[in-house]
């Protein structure tokens, strides 16, 4: 009956998806995966309460008041608990730029399943039950039973220990934050896409026909030595909207591979070092590698195809020159630094043409009437509009081509004289050939030059963080000039440092929902205490697994907020309905921990094989998901063993404002009396 909120709770959802105008997708499914335990758990509890008022039902009381009676019981925690959850996963739609966008989906997810199971939980569950249910207590199943008896004895033991256990405890906290703080740091994990791109960059002063049969020469050879490549496509230069700007001595080759299962190589790693094997004979080119989404996002972000981009701003180009190699020769020194390269911005031969003004003026002429000619042949001008087929299309003065690719034409050029025959180019200017730069970047009225490199076998955040280290000692900066970091650490530390204000905001808001729930400011603190002990199990699953500290990970940290605080407020309110009936201390929180062990486990183990496919996937999409269950079902273990060990102890010293002793003392003496 419990499974049958999965259906109507995933119905629900989506069709709040549709009405919010959202679409299914790979993180909407996961962020579903995710609440799986969570949806279960109200009904869980539902169904607990009323089984448990079949048990000791008065007689004569009808059982469609007994069901009503058990959930009005339970809905104040119950829906106490899921706005809880609510409040945590708030923080991930605040989140901007990309991973705003990929995450926010998550959130909302969650959100509207966790509406629709609160609702169906309060409504269609106690329904289901009064059809359902048997008018007698079946029992106990025996598999739970010695679950039960188990557990029992273990917190039997724990509570005799309870300085052991505590010890034991703060121990595991303060070693998972040591751990934590030697965690590495990413925006995202490396998306597997399938293909590669890899970058060629040739000299600058390489025509088109050389730039081509240098490509081609390299495709043969990829061909030739590497199997695991079935095909690939080339493009050179820039396309005729200009709307990916490139040089004719840049070229994006898209390497098609073969399926997965017909790989010669054992990894993509493998694959890569056996392509820079195969053209690393090729002098004078400048080859990386990188994805198609994975390019396209790093241009977006920072307008460089790398991981990391080091812009340096400053007035002359050769300064900067100088400056981006000292800067590529230092970060070549790191380790995991790969396809360190700098843009090969001179080389270019360009014919300069100097005015003879002397020899101008005695012919006429000035500088600025033999410019603007020289600039009507190169460039061209407007010299009217005809009319075509019906459009407009303007008349262009211009020289040939041939004015462009020959200095010996060029300098024959005949300027007009206003009161003679035409006069040579040659005769009033000087032609030389020099070298000058591919082209001037410029950003935010400064010229700049920029460094790209890429990461491998290391966290993104460490390795940009050595590097700026490394850089600030080893290449001091002239006045005027100065260095900006650019990539996708950027956005990891936007992320990090949105969550890190609106996280704290959301604790405070849990923190007055829990109080106004128990009116203690004690039991609040309990619970809230239970989080950290949550998330070790979380911190020690990224260290064993090797995985860093992304943002997906940062949303499965998340979602153990979520369960640990429901976790512990389920417990806590059965303490304080036994409580409430005279159970002594010591007693109610045995029989408490054994009432709630069963939904807990539940709640743990659907939560937990909600997930298992995400982390045991491969397919494209899998390395975004992968972080986000390892933390969750690390921190699912940890949770469940704290909140069925450590919380009945903690609500044992602490969880009462009276003492125990007069409570038992007035018990006795009301039997006393008579």
């Amino acid at each position: 009956m419990v499974a049958c909120i999965l259906p109507q709770a995933a119905l629900g959802t989506f069709l709040l998806m549709q009405a919010y105008g959202l679409s299914a997708n790979l993180m909407s499914l996961g962020g579903l995966a995710i609440a799986i335990g969570m949806l279960v758990d109200a009904a869980v509890v539902v169904v607990e309460n009323i089984e448990a008022q079949g048990t000791h039902a008065q007689p004569g009381v009808p059982r469609l008041h007994r069901i009503y009676r058990a959930v009005r019981e339970v809905a104040l925690p119950v829906s106490a608990g899921m706005l809880v959850i609510m409040i945590v996963f708030l923080p991930l739609l605040t989140l901007q730029g990309l991973e705003g966008k990929l995450f926010a989906p998550v959130a909302l997810t969650i959100l509207f399943a966790l509406a629709a199971s609160l609702l169906l939980s309060l409504t269609v569950i106690p329904v289901l039950a009064s059809l359902l249910l048997p008018e007698s207590h079946a029992g106990t199943p025996r598999l739970v039973q010695k679950m039960e008896a188990s557990y029992l004895a273990l917190l039997g033991r724990a509570l005799r220990r309870e300085r052991l256990i505590g010890g034991v405890a703060v121990a595991a906290l303060l070693l998972a934050a040591g751990v934590f703080l030697q965690v590495g740091k990413s925006f995202m994990p490396t998306l597997d896409e399938g293909d590669i791109i890899m970058q060629i960059e040739k000299l600058p002063s390489v025509n088109l026909q050389e730039s081509a049969r240098l490509d081609m020469a390299i495709q043969r050879r990829i061909l030739e030595q590497v199997p695991d490549v079935r095909r690939i496509v080339a493009r050179l230069g820039s396309d005729e909207l200009g709307l990916d700007p490139m040089g004719l001595n840049e070229t994006d080759s898209f390497l098609v591979l073969k399926p997965r299962a017909q790989w010669h190589s054992a990894n993509k790693e493998t694959l890569i070092d056996a392509l820079r094997a195969a053209t690393a004979s090729f002098p004078g080119v400048n080859i990386s590698f990188t994805q198609p989404i994975e390019m396209r996002t790093s241009e977006m972000l920072s307008g460089v195809r790398g991981d990391v981009a080091v812009k340096i701003y400053g007035p002359d180009s050769k300064t900067l020159g100088a400056l981006a190699a000292r800067i590529v020769a230092q970060l070549r020194t790191l380790a995991g630094s790969e396809d360190v390269l700098t843009t090969q911005n001179s080389g270019v031969q360009y014919l300069q043409v100097d005015i003879d003004r002397v020899a101008a003026a005695r012919l006429g002429l000035s500088v600025e009437q033999i410019q603007g000619d020289l600039r009507t042949l190169i460039e061209g001008r407007q010299a009217g509009i005809v009319i075509e087929g019906g459009k407009r299309l303007p008349l262009l003065l211009r020289g040939g081509e041939q004015l462009q690719l020959s200095a010996d034409l060029f300098g024959q050029l005949r300027l007009p004289m206003a009161d003679g025959p035409a006069i040579a180019l040659s005769q009033v200017a000087s032609l030389r050939t020099v070298d000058g730069p591919v082209k001037v970047e410029r950003e935010n009225a400064s010229r700049l030059v920029v460094v790209r490199a890429n990461g491998r076998g290391r966290d993104l955040v460490g390795f940009v963080d050595e590097a700026k280290a490394l850089v600030a000692l080893q290449v001091p900066l002239p006045p005027g000039y100065r260095i900006a970091w650019g990539g996708q650490f950027e956005n990891q530390q936007r992320a990090a440092a949105r969550l890190a204000l609106v996280v704290p905001i959301a604790l405070a808001l849990i923190f007055l929902l829990l109080y106004t729930t128990l009116r203690s400011i004690r039991q609040t603190l309990l619970v809230l205490v239970n989080i950290p002990f949550a998330l070790t199990g979380g911190v020690y699953a990224l260290a064993l697994t090797g995985e860093y500290l992304s943002v997906p990970a940062s949303v499965g940290f998340i979602a153990l907020m979520g369960i640990a605080v429901l976790n512990g407020l389920v417990m806590i309110t059965c303490f304080n309905d036994l409580h409430a009936r005279g159970v002594p201390v010591g007693e109610l929180v045995l029989q408490g921990a054994v009432r709630r062990f069963r939904p807990v486990m539940m709640t743990a183990c659907i939560t937990g094989l909600g997930l298992v496919p995400l982390l045991l996937a491969t397919g494209p999409g899998s390395e975004i998901q992968k972080p986000l269950a390892i933390v969750v079902i690390g921190g699912l273990l940890s949770a469940t063993v704290l909140t069925l060990v450590l919380m009945p102890l903690l609500f044992r010293r602490y969880g009462v404002a009276q003492p125990t002793v007069p409570s038992i003392a007035l018990t006795g003496a009301h039997h006393a009396a008579p």
